[in-house]
């Protein structure tokens, strides 16, 4: 029986990290490196990856940046490709790349629609098609983890294209899931309640942010590393072993409120 200080261990594997230059996503990237894992911290701008790099380097873990916007298929392509130049192998997929809105439905365009589209989910679709690809050919044990949100679960007011975009990142963790499960491939959904970023989000909106806190019945927004105990479970071939199309809420009890 594997004991608790293996449970949790990545050493020897190697995480991608998609939008891991931002707050929770980066976190989640240190993480996956205290547990062992070579980490790869994709976003668009490596200023916002110099933070998170020095605090990896600074307990001897190993990270590196690689630009991409995953909004362009060729983009995910060639992170692929350098991430096997580089590090030889993946193991670990986190798609967390993220646009938000709250744009009123009749004054959304079509534009606003598509780059919502092209980030929240498109850029989990392709990015699940290249390197599920390459997980299926190598047929190791893997884990994929694409971040969702309580507005992909249930009717979140003022984020309609955000949330119709988040609703389809559930669907197609489920489908995956159970079409991937033969070649030890498990795909989950990480769903995190409001957090800081969602609260800066609703700056200077004060009741917005007592609705949700009334709603919470933890009566706080949540903090970065409150994500990585569950991140650490599903990115485990131990510890989340048996656990692939479902969802993980860390939320404070919101998705339990009713009235």
């Amino acid at each position: 029986m594997d004991t608790n200080s293996t449970l949790f261990d990545l050493s020897g594997q190697v995480a991608v990290v998609i939008g891991g230059t931002g707050n929770l996503c980066g976190t989640m990237g240190i993480a996956l490196a205290r547990a062992g894992a070579e980490v790869i911290l994709v976003g668009r701008n490596p200023e916002n990856a110099i933070d998170k790099l020095a605090a990896i380097d600074a307990f001897g873990g190993k990270s590196w940046f690689h630009k991409a916007d995953v909004s362009k298929r060729q983009e995910i392509d060639d992170l692929l490709t350098a991430v096997l130049l580089r590090s030889g192998k993946v193991d670990i997929l986190v798609n967390g790349a993220g646009l938000g809105s709250a744009t009123p439905f009749l004054e959304i365009t079509e534009e606003e629609l598509t780059s919502l589209m092209d980030v929240n989910f498109k850029s989990v679709f392709r990015a699940c098609q290249i390197f599920g690809q390459f997980f299926v050919d190598h047929h190791e044990p893997c884990s994929i983890i694409n971040m969702g949100s309580m507005a992909g679960t249930m009717p979140v007011s003022g984020v309609f294209a955000y949330a119709a975009a988040k609703a389809a990142v559930h669907n197609l963790t489920k489908n995956l899931a159970r079409e991937w499960a033969e070649y030890d491939i498990r795909v989950n959904t990480l769903v995190p309640g409001f957090f800081p970023s969602a609260e800066a989000s609703q700056k200077g909106d004060e009741t917005r942010a007592l609705e949700i806190l009334r709603h919470t019945p933890m009566s706080r927004f949540g903090t970065a590393g409150e994500l990585t105990g569950a991140t650490l479970m599903l990115a485990s071939n131990k510890a989340g072993s048996f656990i692939t199309g479902t969802e993980i809420t860390v939320d404070g009890g919101f998705s339990a409120m009713t009235i």
